[in-house]
């Protein structure tokens, strides 16, 4: 049996997604057996993230400064705008390198069954960007599950009275599948094909 401290050690990188217990464990032994190096600089790079991490009051994306980086580019389209579910698809769509434009994170999405309203998103704030009239195109990326398409249909009628584009990404990306796991073509492909929804 290994020392409760490590096996809270275990514990902990068990909740993180995509690690089961076995996983966890691995994990903790390479840790410790990489203790010299690795324990220092995991410890160090966790503990400046934790004294630095901040929600960008613009968009919603995690980053250590506010406003975030995508933010702050002054040679991203500011004309342009994606909205996306949650931080993980910012990442997804910006690793792709395909977007220019700038985002906007709603921080979920609607779902009568787990009591999520319009109330609950970072709705209210992507209304006040479209209303200040700098937005041409706003590009609803959300993932294609119902409770996503429910939230694009909803944000599309909200957007509507504003005289700008309103497309969505093409149909095709997998149902039930979410942008965070789809590789580079697939998000490639989805990105050209999209389409107004009026």
């Amino acid at each position: 049996m290994a020392s409760q401290e490590i096996e809270q050690l275990s514990a902990a990188l068990a909740r993180l997604p995509g690690l089961g217990p076995r996983s966890a464990r691995r994990a903790v032994l390479w840790l410790v057996k990489n203790r010299e190096r690795a324990l220092p600089a995991l410890l160090e790079a966790l503990d400046a993230v934790s004294e630095t991490l901040v929600e960008c009051q613009t968009c919603g994306n995690v980053d250590t400064r506010d406003p975030c980086g995508i933010c702050a580019d002054p040679k991203r389209d500011a004309k342009s705008l994606c909205v996306v579910e949650d931080v993980a698809d910012v990442w997804a769509l910006d690793r792709a390198r395909l977007f220019q434009g700038r985002y906007h994170v709603l921080g979920g999405r609607l779902s009568a069954l787990d009591g999520v309203g319009p109330e609950d998103l970072n709705i209210a704030s992507l209304l006040v960007r479209v209303e200040e009239g700098a937005v041409d195109e706003v590009v609803l990326a959300m993932n294609a599950t119902l409770e996503g398409q429910t939230t694009a249909h909803y944000l599309a009628e909200r957007l509507e009275p504003f005289s700008l584009r309103i497309t969505q990404l093409a149909h095709g990306l997998p149902v039930g599948g979410e942008l965070d796991y789809l590789d580079e073509g697939t998000l490639a492909q989805a990105l050209r094909a999209r389409r107004p929804l009026s």
